[in-house]
Formats: structure tokens, C-alpha cells, sequence
């Protein structure tokens, strides 16, 4: 990678945050990148830990209660501090030319839209961003002079495999998923599983509500409206594969048979290093494939009667419109109730299938001209609806 870069880190507390960090760390540290800034929702005494190390301009946590705390941990460092959403967004608007938006769920909207329109080159690791308003997003980075990089190991997978020249001959985008801790559960095991279980992925070390999404497969759906913005592609070229290793991290196949694939062990830090360093490639002493060692690789097709979630996103993607913000919306609102235990783990897809019935044809507000403020509203109005067939089911229970 030739020259230093300035970098901003979004939610550089979570698992995609201290993962950036990690991989920064192991790639040349403070010698080769500067911080601009450094945002945290809640976890002062980690974002002080890392902004003493790293010593960004700023440090923001998204809490203004917690900025005194902030204060105390940093005073005499000569690192700034900030607090509360409007801090974040401002974190994100500039003064970077690489930004990491890693802030989990519908909180990372705002700052990932101002990630895109300071034109830095934007790296994105939160789902919702593209979900909710993804193509607009990516207009909005390119008229501003910058670029959407996928950090998604799958996402990454087809963005290092995919010839742009050649994306009128694909045929099939595949996405591959590990399956989840429940993949071989009857509905009736299913029924009974604890949200301890469920945030126990077996490849990857996420948060509590992306392992979830891994164990209901309302990732790899959130993934599939994902990639048809990314990329361009239709909602009929688009497949998901169950590969329980998590050694194929996705597929492209073109219309003359040829499949490419992407493979590496799964670690975040590779995506992340793609990202971080495109078009070069930057060295680190990332974890090697053996594929001799592992002897075989598996793949099954997934089981839409089990894992309801993929039809879903599916038919939110074919909707169009405010459909995939509000199944990313519903699908938020039902883990949390079901970290909550308010609700049973079958409930979250039974959720967000209530909440896409009931808003169909609904008007969220916001125009065509404010996509972000449309998407909000979308969100907002899901919210409500899924909490209202949350409550049902608790009722019911």
C-alpha cells in the first residue's frame, strides 16, 4: 500500500472495530496509518484504551452521559472528545480519506451516509446502510468522489472475483453460509433454543445480534439485498449456498460455466485488509489456507421450511421500495425481544413476516429525493408494527 493513510474507525469497539484495529495494529501501527477518529456507542473504558494507543484526533462516544467519564480516561492525551449521534455523524463527515463504518444496525445510518458523502473511500460493514438505501448510498459516495467497499466476507469475496466488464455476463451471484449453530435442529428443537445458544456461532466471533441473524439465516437474506445493490444484479441471479467450513466465502458464476471463487479461513481481518488496501494488497501475518489439512469441503442447499428468513428478504427484494428497510427493521426489533426472551426463536421470522404483510402498500413518508430520510421513516414505522406483533406473541405466550 503506497503512502500513509488517514482512517476513521465508526464503532471501532465491536468485533468488526477492534478487528480494523487488530489487522491495523499487525500491518504497520501508527507507522503507517494516522486516526482521524474514533467512535464508540457506550464502551468508554475500550474506546479510551484505544485512543490512548492509537491516538486519533478524536474520540466520540455516542452516549452523552458517558462523556465525562470519556474526559477523565483521556485527560492530558491531547486526543479530543465528543459525544451524542449529531458527534458521530460529524466524525464521519471528513477528515479521513478511508472510513470503516462498522456500527451495528439502523444507529450506523446516518454516519455511514455521511461516511459516503465526504468522499473518502468507505468500507462498509453495516448491512443496514445498503439494505435501507444502498443504491442511493453508492451514488452518493461516487458523485462525491469516493468508493463503497464491501467488508463482508462474502460481499469482499464477489468484489475481488467479479470482472465489472463483465457483469452483463453473469449468470449467478452465490453466496455461501455457514448454516449456524442450528442447521441440523428440527423445527421442534428449534423452538426450544435459548438466545445462549444462538450467539454461539461455530466459525466466527460476532455480537450477540449478528449471530443471531447468523442462526436464523436473516443474515445471508440481508446479505442477498446487499449484493443486488452492490453489484447490479437482479434478485432471480442471486443464490445462497450452505457451506458449513466458511472456507468459500462466495461464488460468481458467468454464463460461459466458468465459477469463480474466493477462499481463505474465516477471519474478518481479510475482508478488512482487502478493503483497507484496494486496488494494492497490503501484508500481514494473516492465517494461511490448508486445504490439505482440512481434507474436504461440504454444501447443501438451504431449507426455506427451517430458515424462513432467506423467503423473506427475498420477497422484500422483489417488493423493492421500503420493503427490505422494513424487514431489516422487523428482523432488529424481533432479536432484541428475543435476547429480551420476550419472545421464542421461530417468533423473530413469524415477526417479520407480520410486519412485511401489514405494511405492504404502506406510505412511510419521505420522498425519492431524501432516500435517507425515507429510509428512517420506513424504519421508525417497522419498528413500531414488529413491537406491536412482538407484543401479541408475549401475550400469547
Amino acid at each position: 500500500m503506497s503512502g500513509r493513510r488517514r482512517v476513521t474507525v465508526l464503532g471501532s469497539t465491536g468485533s468488526v472495530g477492534t478487528s480494523t484495529l487488530d489487522l491495523m495494529a499487525q500491518a504497520g501501527g501508527r507507522d503507517v496509518f494516522e486516526i482521524e477518529a474514533l467512535t464508540a456507542g457506550a464502551n468508554v473504558r475500550l474506546l479510551a484504551e484505544q485512543a490512548l494507543e492509537w491516538r486519533p484526533r478524536l474520540a466520540v462516544i455516542g452516549r452523552d452521559d458517558l462523556k465525562a467519564e470519556l474526559e477523565r480516561a483521556l485527560e492530558g492525551s491531547g486526543v479530543r472528545t465528543a459525544s451524542g449521534e449529531a458527534a458521530v455523524e460529524a466524525a464521519a463527515s471528513g477528515g479521513a480519506d478511508w472510513i470503516m463504518a462498522a456500527i451495528v444496525g439502523a444507529a450506523g445510518l446516518r454516519p455511514a451516509w455521511a461516511a459516503a458523502r465526504s468522499g473518502a473511500t468507505l468500507a462498509l460493514a453495516n448491512k443496514e446502510s445498503l439494505v435501507c438505501c444502498g443504491p442511493a448510498l453508492i451514488e452518493a459516495a461516487r458523485a462525491a468522489g469516493g468508493q463503497v467497499i464491501p467488508v463482508d466476507s462474502e460481499h469482499s469475496a464477489i468484489f475481488q472475483v467479479l470482472e465489472p466488464h463483465n457483469i452483463d455476463r453473469v449468470a449467478r451471484l452465490v453466496l455461501t453460509a455457514s448454516g449456524g449453530p442450528f442447521r441440523t435442529m428440527s423445527l421442534a428443537e428449534m423452538k426450544a433454543v435459548t438466545p445462549e445458544q444462538a450467539v454461539a456461532h461455530p466459525n466466527w466471533s460476532m455480537g450477540a445480534k449478528i449471530s443471531v441473524d447468523s442462526a436464523t439465516m436473516a443474515n445471508k437474506g440481508l446479505e442477498m439485498i446487499e449484493a443486488a445493490y452492490l453489484f447490479g444484479v437482479d434478485a432471480a441471479r442471486i443464490d445462497v449456498l450452505v457451506h458449513p467450513q466458511s472456507i468459500i466465502h462466495s461464488l460468481v458464476e458467468y454464463v460461459d460455466g466458468s465459477t469463480l471463487a474466493q477462499l481463505g479461513p474465516p477471519d474478518m481481518r481479510t475482508p478488512i485488509a482487502c478493503a483497507l488496501a484496494w486496488p494494492e494488497r497490503i501484508a500481514w501475518p494473516a492465517p494461511r489456507l490448508d486445504l490439505a489439512a482440512l481434507g474436504s469441503l461440504t454444501f447443501e442447499a438451504p431449507d426455506d421450511v427451517r430458515f424462513p428468513m432467506l423467503r423473506l428478504a427475498r420477497q422484500a427484494l422483489s417488493a423493492g421500495g421500503a420493503a427490505p428497510a422494513v424487514f431489516n427493521a422487523a428482523n432488529e426489533a424481533a432479536v432484541q425481544a428475543f435476547l429480551d426472551r420476550r419472545i421464542g426463536f421461530l417468533d423473530i421470522a413469524a415477526t417479520v413476516a407480520e410486519t412485511l404483510e401489514e405494511s405492504e402498500g404502506g406510505s412511510f413518508g419521505g420522498t425519492e429525493a431524501d432516500p435517507l430520510g425515507k429510509a428512517l421513516q420506513a424504519d421508525r414505522s417497522a419498528r413500531r408494527l414488529a413491537m406491536e406483533a412482538v407484543g401479541r406473541r408475549a401475550l400469547a405466550a
